[in-house]
C-alpha cells in the first residue's frame, strides 16, 4: 500500500510527524511519501502578516490567512501525486483547507488535534478578544468541506471529537478517537527523582507567561524555597533565584530532556491554553506525576488522583500551591502516581501503539 502523509508542520506538529516517521518505518507493507509544509517565507509570510490596529482586536483574520497560504502550497504540491497513491493522511485539516476536491478523489484520513473554533482562544501569540469567536467562524465552511471529503476523521481527543460533532456536524460514524503518541526510551517505573527527600519540580514550556511558568516560579519563591527545587526548561530569560535552575537551549527531540525529567520528582504544567501537550506525555513516559489544569484534553491525559493532580482553569494560586505541596510532602503518593503515569503512557501514548492503529485505519479505508 502506497501512502502519502501531508503535515501542516507548525509547532508541535513537527514533533508529531517525527514520531510518526520513526514508527512507520516498522511497517514493511507500507510505502510512504511525506509532504511537509515548509517554513513560511516570501509571499506566504507576507500573506499571513498581522495588520496593525485590526490585530489588536483580533479582526485581521491572521490565523486563517496564514492557513490558507499554507493550504495553497499543499494543493499545488499534492495535486500531481494523488493519482499514484492508495491512501492519503493529512495532519491537520488546515493543510487541506483548499484541497477538499483532492481529498474526495482518493481514500483519505484527516487527523485533527484541534478545531479552529477551539483553537481560536488558545493561540500562544495572540490574546483573544470579544471578536475572536466571530472571526473563528469565518473559516469553518472550509473546515467542514475537508471533513465531508475525508473518508475518516481521527480526533486526537474526545474533547476534539465533541467539537467535530457539535460545531461542525461530522457524523459520529466517521470519527475515530485516539491520541497520537511519542517515541520514548525504555524508562519503565517511576523516575529516580520521585523518591528524593527534597523533591525537584520541573516545568517545560517555551513561553513562561502564557503557559503558567511565571506563576509557578512566583509560588516557588514565596512558599517552597528550601522545601523543593525548581527546574524551568524554557526559551525565556529568567533572573537568578534561590533553588531555581533554568535550561534555555533544548530543541524538540533533544535527548537531554529525558535526563532532566528522570532527575525530577514532579512535573508541574499550569498552562490554561495548551490542548494536549507533548510535554505532559513526555513527563508521563519518564514516570513523573503531573500537576496540570483541567482544560481541553488534559483531563483525558492525566487521571486526577491516580497519575497526578488537576486544578480548575480559574482556581486561585492557593489551589495550585496545595496540589504541589501535597506531592512535595507525599513521597509515597509521588511514587504511586509516577508508576501509574508510566503505565498510562505505555497503554495510550506510546507511538508504536497509536501508529499501528492509524495504519490499520489507512488500510481499511484504502480497501
Amino acid at each position: 500500500m502506497k501512502a502519502l502523509f501531508v503535515n501542516e508542520n507548525i509547532g508541535g506538529h513537527v514533533t508529531v510527524h517525527h514520531h510518526l516517521r520513526t514508527t512507520l518505518a516498522e511497517h514493511d507493507d507500507l510505502e510512504v511519501e511525506f509532504v511537509d509544509v515548509p517554513t513560511r517565507s516570501g509571499l506566504r509570510r507576507a500573506f499571513g502578516v498581522r495588520i496593525p490596529g485590526l490585530a489588536a482586536h483580533d479582526l485581521d483574520l491572521q490565523p486563517l490567512r496564514a492557513q490558507l497560504a499554507a493550504a495553497a502550497w499543499v494543493r499545488r504540491r499534492v495535486s500531481p501525486i494523488v493519482g499514484d497513491i492508495d491512501v492519503m493522511h493529512v495532519y491537520t485539516q488546515n493543510a487541506a483547507l483548499l484541497s477538499a476536491g483532492l481529498l474526495g478523489s482518493v481514500p483519505t484520513v484527516v487527523t485533527v488535534d484541534s478545531t479552529n473554533l477551539l483553537n481560536s482562544t488558545r493561540l500562544p501569540y495572540r490574546e483573544p478578544t470579544r471578536f475572536t469567536a466571530r472571526m473563528a467562524r469565518v473559516g469553518m465552511p472550509l473546515e467542514r468541506r475537508v471533513f465531508r471529503s475525508a473518508t475518516r476523521v481521527v480526533a486526537n481527543s474526545e474533547w476534539v471529537a465533541d467539537s467535530l460533532r457539535r460545531s461542525y456536524g461530522v457524523d459520529d460514524s466517521k470519527i475515530e478517537v485516539f491520541p497520537f503518541g511519542i517515541v520514548a526510551p525504555d524508562l519503565s517505573g517511576p523516575a529516580p527523582g520521585t523518591a528524593d527527600d527534597v523533591p525537584t519540580l520541573v516545568f517545560v514550556g517555551r513561553q513562561l507567561d502564557r503557559k503558567g511558568g511565571r506563576r509557578l516560579l512566583q509560588l516557588h519563591q514565596e512558599h517552597l524555597v528550601g522545601r523543593a527545587r525548581l527546574v524551568l526548561v524554557t526559551g525565556d530569560a529568567v533572573d537568578p533565584a534561590p533553588d531555581v535552575s533554568v535550561v534555555n537551549h533544548l530543541v524538540p527531540g533533544d535527548p537531554r530532556l529525558w535526563d532532566i525529567l528522570r532527575a525530577a520528582s514532579i512535573f508541574v504544567f499550569p498552562s490554561a491554553i495548551d490542548q494536549a501537550p507533548n510535554a505532559v506525555i513526555e513527563a508521563m513516559a519518564a514516570g513523573l506525576p503531573v500537576i496540570g489544569v483541567a482544560t481541553a484534553a488534559l483531563p483525558e491525559m492525566v487521571r486526577h488522583g491516580e497519575t497526578g493532580m488537576l486544578i480548575g482553569r480559574d482556581d486561585p494560586d492557593e489551589v495550585l500551591l496545595a496540589a504541589i505541596e501535597g506531592l512535595v510532602a507525599g513521597r509515597d503518593t509521588r511514587l504511586a502516581f509516577g508508576r501509574a503515569a508510566r503505565q498510562r503512557f505505555e497503554e495510550r501514548y506510546d507511538a508504536t501503539v497509536s501508529t499501528a492503529r492509524l495504519v490499520s485505519i489507512l488500510d481499511e479505508v484504502a480497501r
